[in-house]
């Protein structure tokens, strides 16, 4: 059995990686493809307008355009392997080195919305199922509604000309302290807590009309024990897989609010990037953003096969 196990697991870790590598073939294809010269497109973003014959040949040469196209791309993931995304066509430094010194910030402000979204969400599910259809049901399905209905760049834009303007609660332009990453993380939360409520009330209520729930409930147990230690803990696998997901997505996926609120994250980084179309960049970020939902992905599956081993007869 446990031979068998593992030969799941290698499977699941195999699609992973190959989820991967097709995601890195997609990836690199945005610099050949792309319209125009790669040579003079970076020299025009390091300020250099019309650049010689001479310089675009050099340029050339440097990004060495002259090989293959099939050894410049494991040119490419042979640094990326080692961790070097290349360099910035607008700054000319290493994006590598940009990105660490940005991403503390950005893995700040994800999981705080994370652990708030769970704050929120996980009683939210809880009550409304509990008092199925009545009145805190209702209400917290209105929420729900708004909440989902509700663009986080209209939350963020909400909460600045009122709050942080108008109350003057906060500042305009984060430093990135942790008693300033509450508001940007509440607006990532709004959404997310609104699709988990909806889920884990969805899932047990589902589950409440099993027989294993009317079999402990007519052995005495009471609704909320039912509620708690029966339907709850069947509820929280498909609960664990959209939070994983969603953590996946939160990590490589904050650039509006953190635009918004200033927050000195990737978001700017990135959105400076797309303007001077700065593709090595763009790449970069497509390509973290990708290996975040990927291993996050990973690591929920597994965690959900202990918790329900049914669910590893899928990675076959």
């Amino acid at each position: 059995m446990g031979v068998f196990k593992r030969h799941r697991l290698q499977n699941r870790f195999c699609q992973s990686v190959l989820s991967i590598i097709g995601a890195a073939v997609l990836i690199w294809s945005i610099l050949p493809l792309a319209p125009g010269d790669p040579s003079r497109r970076i020299l025009q973003a390091r300020g250099i307008i019309e650049p010689t014959d001479f310089e675009i040949s050099e340029m050339r040469r440097e990004l060495k355009m002259d090989q293959p196209v099939i050894i410049r791309f494991l040119s490419w993931s042979a640094n990326i392997v080692k961790g070097d995304f290349g360099i910035s066509w607008q700054t000319g430094k290493p994006i590598t080195s940009e990105f660490l010194k940005r991403l503390p910030q950005t893995l700040k402000l994800a999981l705080t919305a994370f652990f708030l979204a769970a704050l929120f969400a996980i009683p939210a599910g809880l009550f409304s199922a509990y008092y199925h259809n009545r009145w805190p049901d209702h209400l917290f399905r209105i929420f729900a509604l708004i909440g989902a209905a509700s663009p986080s760049f209209i939350i963020s834009l909400f909460l600045i000309h009122f709050v942080i303007i108008g109350m003057g609660w906060g500042q305009v332009v984060l430093s990135g302290h942790w008693n300033q990453v509450w508001l940007p993380a509440f607006v990532l939360a709004i959404d997310i807590t609104a699709i988990w409520s909806r889920l884990l009330r969805a899932s047990l209520l589902e589950i409440k009309g099993r027989p294993f729930i009317t079999s402990a409930m007519a052995r005495g147990a009471s609704k909320k024990r039912v509620l708690w230690f029966h339907a709850f803990l069947n509820a929280l696998v498909p609960l664990l897989n959209m939070m994983g997901l969603t953590l996946g997505s939160l990590l490589g996926g904050t650039i509006i609010v953190e635009t918004i609120f200033s927050w000195p994250g990737l978001g700017r980084y990135i959105i400076e990037a797309i303007t001077a179309r700065d593709l090595p960049v763009i790449q970069a970020y497509a390509l973290f953003s990708t290996l975040c939902y990927v291993s996050v992905s990973l690591l929920v599956d597994i965690i959900s096969s202990l918790l329900d081993p049914r669910i590893a007869q899928r990675w076959v």
